[in-house]
């Protein structure tokens, strides 16, 4: 199965190895820039995650026992958590931690296990290119016609939807890279036999 964490005997690995990078000089450059881009993203990402934590449980100790009104916690932790999930996606990806159905990987063989693989990558990266597409034209509409939340807070929506459409670039960034890996001509050094 295909995820970023490892079952042991012991438990359960926290960090899974990163995969090797690919053979061409130019994708090694950007697998390289892609590593820093994603270990960079996911320093906010877990700020974020626990300031939304931290507001939530603000917004509860207020409301239920204080008995102060709230109108922007909500809001807030929502906008965090969006920022959280669609930035961190990339580096998930990078590991291959995004749930997937691996039933049919031990069935096929090699050659055709490795064609599934190019066909799944490739049907991820386009939808997740269209999906990036979409969100940056919501966040220009947004911004443009100043379109803001309903709640009396009202903050504007270009900031979830900015938030949105960048961390689907990434993943899509991210996909590009794996796809391009997957088919560029290998160097004599990574394709050496495997001793067995």
């Amino acid at each position: 199965m295909s995820h970023g964490f490892d079952i042991t005997e012991a438990g359960v690995e926290l960090a899974a190895p990163e995969p090797p990078p690919p053979a061409h000089p130019l994708l090694v450059k950007l697998d390289g820039a892609m590593r820093l881009i994603n270990r960079l993203v996911m320093i906010p990402c877990m700020l974020a995650l626990l300031a939304s934590a931290l507001i939530l449980t603000y917004s509860v100790v207020a409301r239920y026992f204080l008995k102060i009104p709230t109108d922007w916690q909500d809001e807030v932790a929502i906008f965090l958590l969006v920022g959280t999930t669609f930035f961190s996606g990339a580096y998930v990806q990078s590991f291959r931690g995004h749930v997937g159905i691996e039933a049919l990987a031990g069935m096929l063989p090699d050659g055709v296990n490795r064609v599934r693989m190019l066909f799944v990558d490739l049907l991820s990266l386009f939808f997740c290119a269209f999906f990036s597409w979409k969100s940056w034209a919501l966040f220009r509409e947004a911004l443009h016609e100043g379109q803001t939340t309903t709640s009396s807070w009202g903050p504007p929506l270009w900031i979830p939807y900015s938030l949105m459409a960048a961390g689907m670039t990434l993943l899509s960034l991210q996909l590009l890279l794996e796809f391009l890996s997957r088919v560029a001509p290998r160097s004599k050094a990574t394709t050496r036999a495997k001793p067995s």
